[in-house]
Order: C-alpha cells, then sequence, then structure tokens
C-alpha cells in the first residue's frame, strides 16, 4: 500500500514538476514573436486491481502540445501578405506623389516663366536682353525635366535593389525552412509521440516572414515535413529541398527585372503579378504606376519640344534665316532608336526605330510589334483589349502605325516571328536639351503676310497656316481671290499679283459653302501653305474678295513670337484636347489619387490584419495573467504530491519498525 502510495506520489510530484516548467516555458516566452502558447496535458495512470477494485496509481504527462489553430494562422498569413503588399504600395505611391508635387510644380513653374519671357519678345522682339532670358528659360525648363526623369530613374533603381534584396531573403527562408523540416523529421520517432514545439514555432515564423513578401500556402504530411507554396501555387520548399529566387535583367528592357526560380539546373520565370506581398506591389508599381506616368511625362517634353520648335521654323530670325530648333529634335538618331527594343530571341541584325509623325496623336501606351513573315502586326500592351494593327507599308522599310508614329527598318530584313516593343514617347525627357545658343536665332518675325483688300465685305478669311521655307516665302507676292461661283460653291485662284490673270494662276480650286480649303503654294513642293475659309459672299466674277501675301519680315516683328506664345493655350497632348500645363495637372492629380487610394486601402489591410492577428493570439498567445494563475496551482499541487511522498515514508517506516 505505501508503495503504491508512493508512486503515486512521485508520479503526481513529475507531473506538476513538468506543468510547473511548461508554465515557466511559456512565461518567458511571452515576448518572444511567433511563439505559440504550449500546454502540458496530463492523464491519470491505469489504476491496478485489488480485490474487487481499481486503486489508481497517479498521473503522467501524455503530450506538451502548443495551443496552434491552423485555420487562425492561415487567415492571419494572408492578412499578413494583403498587408506587406498594401503598405509597400502605399509607401511607393506617396514617394512618386510627392516627387510628383515637387519636381513636378517645379516643371510647372518653369514652362510658366519660359511662357512669360516669350511673350516679352513679342512685345520687344528686338531686345537682345530678353531673347538671352528665354533661352535661360529654356535651359531650365529642359534641367526641370531632365531632374523629373533621374527622380523616376532613382525610384526604379530603388524598387529593383528592394526587389532583389526580397529574392535573397526568400531564398535564405527557403533554406532555413529546408533545414527545419529536416530538424523535425529527425527529432521524431515511433516510439516518441511528442512534438518539437519549439522547432514547429520557428518554421511557422519564418512561414510569417515568408508572407510579407509574397502570398504563401502551406500542406504538412503525416510526418510534419511541410511543403511551401508561394502565389498560385509555385513549390518553394518541397520537404527538405529548398529553392531559390533568382533576379534577372528584363527582356526587352534590361531595366524591369524579372524573377525565375531555381532548383538545380532548371530555371522557371515566375508572373509577378501572382505573388502577392511587397513583391507584388514592388512589380505593380515599377511596371504601371511609375511606368505610366514616366511615359506620361516624356509624352509631354516632346510635345513642347515638337510645338516649339516647329513655331520656330515657321519664323524668321534677325539675321533673316529661318529658325532652327529650340530644343532637342524628337526625331534625332539617338531618341529614334532607344523608342524600339528587340527582343533577345530575334535573328541577328536585325534592328528598327521609330519617328514620330504626329505628337497629337501619340498615347502613353507600349506596343509590341511581330514580324509574322509578310506583315507587321501590331498589338497593345497596356491595352490588350485594343484591336491589333497592322503597320502600312509606306516604302523603303517605313511602316505607318496610324497613331502618330512609324516603325522604321534600319538593318537586315527580319525574320518570321522577330519581335519588338515599341514605346513612342521613351527618353523624351531625359534627352531634352535646349539646342539653340545665340538669341538673336529666336524667330520672332513671320516671313509673310496676308493683307485683306478694303474692299472685302465677308468675314472669310485667308491665313497663312504653316511655313515649311520661310526665306523663300519672302519671295512671293501673290495675291488670292474667291467668289461664289455657283451657289453653295466657292472658287479661288492664287496668282502673282504683278502677273494676274489671264497669266497663268499658280493655284485655283472650289469648296463649299461653311468649308475652307488648304493650298499648297507652289504646289508639288510648298515654301507656305494658305487655308482659306468662310464664306467669302461675292457672287459672280466681279465681285470678289481679294487678298494679298507678301514678305513681312523686320526686326520689330513679332508675329512669329505671338504665335509661339499662344501654344501654351492650345491643346496638343491626348488627341489635342489638352494643353501642357492640363496635360502635366492631370498627371499629378492622377498620382495623388492612386497615394490617396493607397492610404485606404493600407489602413483597411492594417485593420484586417489586426483583428485576424488578435483572433490567432486569443489562441496561441502567451496571457501573463492565466500562466500565473496556473503557476500557483501547479505550485501548489507539487507540495501536495510532496505531502504523498512523505506520508508514504512514514508509513513505510512505520511497517519496518513493526517487524524488527
Amino acid at each position: 500500500m505505501s508503495v503504491s502510495l508512493y508512486q503515486t506520489g512521485v508520479s503526481g510530484l513529475l507531473a506538476a514538476q513538468q506543468q510547473l516548467a511548461t508554465t515557466g516555458h511559456n512565461i518567458a516566452n511571452v515576448n518572444t514573436d511567433g511563439y505559440n502558447r504550449q500546454r502540458a496535458d496530463q492523464n491519470a495512470s491505469m489504476g491496478q486491481v485489488s480485490g474487487s477494485n481499481y486503486i489508481g496509481t497517479g498521473t503522467y504527462i501524455q503530450d506538451i502540445t502548443r495551443l496552434y489553430d491552423q485555420f487562425s494562422h492561415k487567415e492571419q498569413l494572408l492578412n499578413q501578405s494583403n498587408l506587406g503588399n498594401a503598405d509597400s504600395l502605399q509607401a511607393r505611391l506617396t514617394q512618386l506623389d510627392q516627387v510628383m508635387s515637387t519636381s513636378g510644380n517645379a516643371v510647372v513653374g518653369s514652362l510658366d516663366n519660359f511662357y512669360q519671357a516669350l511673350n516679352g519678345i513679342a512685345d520687344n522682339p528686338n531686345d537682345s536682353g530678353l531673347r538671352s532670358i528665354v533661352l535661360n528659360q529654356a535651359s531650365i525648363l529642359s534641367n526641370d525635366f531632365n531632374e523629373l526623369t533621374s527622380n523616376f530613374d532613382n525610384m526604379t533603381k530603388a524598387v529593383n535593389g528592394e526587389i532583389g534584396q526580397v529574392a535573397n531573403r526568400i531564398s535564405e527562408i527557403s533554406h532555413e525552412i529546408a533545414n527545419l523540416n529536416k530538424n523535425i523529421m529527425h527529432s521524431q520517432s515511433p516510439s516518441q509521440g511528442g512534438q518539437p514545439n519549439d522547432l514547429l514555432d520557428k518554421r511557422d515564423q519564418l512561414i510569417g516572414e515568408l508572407s510579407k513578401f509574397t502570398r504563401v500556402t502551406t500542406i504538412t504530411d503525416d510526418n510534419n515535413l511541410m511543403t511551401v507554396m508561394i502565389g498560385q501555387g509555385t513549390t518553394l520548399v518541397a520537404g527538405i529541398t529548398p529553392m531559390t529566387l533568382q533576379v534577372s535583367s528584363g527582356d526587352p528592357d534590361a531595366q524591369k527585372t524579372q524573377l525565375s526560380l531555381v532548383s538545380n539546373n532548371s530555371s522557371v520565370a515566375l508572373n509577378s503579378s501572382t505573388l502577392g506581398g511587397s513583391l507584388a506591389a514592388n512589380f505593380e508599381f515599377r511596371d504601371e504606376h511609375l511606368t505610366q506616368t514616366r511615359y506620361e511625362i516624356d509624352r509631354l517634353a516632346m510635345a513642347i519640344s515638337s510645338t516649339l520648335n516647329d513655331s520656330q521654323a515657321n519664323g524668321l530670325d534677325l539675321n533673316q534665316q529661318q529658325g532652327v530648333n529650340i530644343f532637342t529634335d524628337i526625331n534625332t538618331t539617338q531618341l529614334q532608336q532607344g523608342r524600339v527594343l528587340a527582343h533577345s530571341g530575334n535573328s541577328v541584325n536585325t534592328q528598327a526605330q521609330v519617328a514620330i509623325t504626329d505628337v497629337s496623336k501619340l498615347t502613353t501606351d507600349e506596343f509590341e510589334v511581330r514580324f509574322d513573315g509578310t506583315d507587321y502586326q501590331m498589338t497593345n500592351l497596356t491595352n490588350p483589349s485594343a484591336v491589333p494593327i497592322t503597320l502600312v507599308a509606306l516604302g523603303g522599310g517605313v511602316f505607318d502605325s496610324t497613331l502618330g508614329f512609324n516603325f522604321v527598318e534600319t538593318g537586315v530584313a527580319p525574320a518570321s516571328g522577330d519581335t519588338f516593343t515599341v514605346i513612342p514617347t521613351k527618353n523624351s525627357a531625359a534627352l531634352m536639351q535646349r539646342t539653340l545658343s545665340d538669341g538673336n536665332a529666336i524667330a520672332a518675325s513671320s516671313a509673310a503676310a496676308v493683307t485683306p483688300s478694303t474692299n472685302n465685305i465677308s468675314d472669310g478669311q485667308v491665313e497663312i497656316s504653316n511655313v515649311i521655307n520661310p526665306v523663300a516665302a519672302r519671295g512671293y507676292d501673290v495675291t488670292v481671290d474667291v467668289y461664289e461661283s455657283a451657289p453653295g460653291t466657292f472658287s479661288y485662284r492664287v496668282y502673282n499679283t504683278t502677273t494676274p490673270p489671264p497669266a497663268p494662276s499658280l493655284a485655283t480650286g472650289t469648296y463649299p459653302a461653311g468649308g475652307s480649303v488648304s493650298v499648297d503654294i507652289p504646289a508639288g513642293t510648298p515654301d507656305f501653305q494658305i487655308e482659306i475659309k468662310g464664306d467669302l459672299v461675292g457672287t459672280g466674277t466681279n465681285a470678289r474678295e481679294t487678298f494679298t501675301i507678301g514678305d513681312a519680315f523686320g526686326v520689330g516683328n513679332s508675329s512669329n513670337a505671338v504665335v509661339m506664345a499662344k501654344t501654351q493655350e492650345v491643346g496638343v497632348t491626348n488627341g489635342g484636347k489638352e494643353t501642357f500645363n492640363k496635360s502635366l495637372a492631370v498627371s499629378t492629380s492622377v498620382v495623388g489619387s492612386k497615394a490617396s487610394n493607397a492610404d485606404l486601402t493600407a489602413d483597411t489591410a492594417q485593420a484586417l490584419f489586426t483583428q485576424a492577428y488578435n483572433r490567432n493570439q486569443s489562441t496561441s498567445g502567451v496571457n501573463l495573467d492565466e500562466e500565473a494563475a496556473n503557476l500557483l496551482k501547479y505550485q501548489q499541487a507539487y507540495q501536495a504530491a510532496s505531502q504523498i511522498i512523505s506520508t508514504a515514508n512514514t508509513l513505510f517506516d512505520t511497517i519496518l519498525a513493526a517487524v524488527r
């Protein structure tokens, strides 16, 4: 009896001791990240038969388990991944918003200052000081565009650097999980039912860290070996076999780095959009938000350069020469070649470039041009729902896209399947420079002017719409007359003022009432173009409305400067719907809106994660009040078990004394 009582007391003492050790372990790890509260599961030992009764033999600790709810843990992982994605995108968009608010506003200010200086020349065209100010403001404007794109470049480098760091950390986590799987497997045996709780906690902690970077799915087999999958089911860890992530240069754009999963000698490219977590946010920011903003700024820089260069070319400078470019020509060889990125799988020496034909038609989209053996097929990468376009051959290796640019072959003939990525606006802001160095070369004067006859009575007009060769245009002395040759039809003729009809006219034709007509002077290869518009009332050959066109150059002539200054208020970008300032304001406001939405998304993700975390902690977290109560309870149990042992010893001594 005493022996049985002694064993019962010892079992209680050992059980209380393990309970105290487990409780102490919980208390010691109350601040340990990833720790799951442990519990000693205590059971009664099988009783012994004594006569017709079963007498209890004490207790034992069956297992020490961790309080782990896989469902709440998986919910926490999912929300952790969403939070990582939202926080990363919010931080990046906030940075982009700050860049657009500072550097973007600098561009707005320098653009306004440039046009203010240009208006000064319109008021006083022969002031050399004002001309110098225009050149200085042109330099500031181009430098501001350069600075803005430099900020974009730095942000791209930062994102690529973070992608590389995250990829390295994921690879490290992969190896650590594989090693933990091995240790967990070796720490268990058929004869031992317990689990290595602390190793399991460490593995779950690594899974939690991994979920910040990417979406994680796990499967655990009967041996507690865990298979870890990322994204949409790509295996990162298969039991004790780890895979690694590798960063490689993009194809065809080297700056758009890509991720691949590497195992031994095999490599599989990953779809960045399905990864989830901060990785997907970085790719989304770099390839969508930052790229779109960059292309919009590039298009704006191109539109400003093209518009002002064209206006400059329409006039004459103080040396009576045609105005040369103020800013870098939008179709320099460097810019044209930079707009086309050849894929690595193309045939050797197949090259191409893109020439801009109409800035107003340009979008901020990327395109893929593929040669099918006969034609070039172009698809919109930014808007996949857009209808593919077959490029129109213009001859000489030039193909019209109908979207404001031409695709030009410059290398050997392409092979079927050769593919190019086309970015029509690429590098326009980064390579924008002021190329005009002499203030006297600003073409403030118009080359020719239209003078209506004092006998005209209608509101119809004749305007010089374009000047191709202003130096040659000065040599013309022509007359334009218009009359209503039939009801609703107007006839016009253009002739040399000194040799009027019946001498041959330079141009003749008709146009309908309410319409207009553009006329090349001379026909074929014009030096300038005029537009006749409006109903010029006169009926019959003796009721002509007449206009004369002649030399208008003069150091005090600022007509072309006025036209240049008015380009600030003319719609150029987005199909001619947006002025320069509006285009930049739209880009800035879109980025600001995205940043604001990202703030809301991040707040929501944080709230959802906090809820999921608290739910998981309610089961797995250490409660110090509860553990303190347990500590007191198990201490008392230990003391009580000690008393049982002491009583058993007393009884045993009594029996021994009785038989001596």
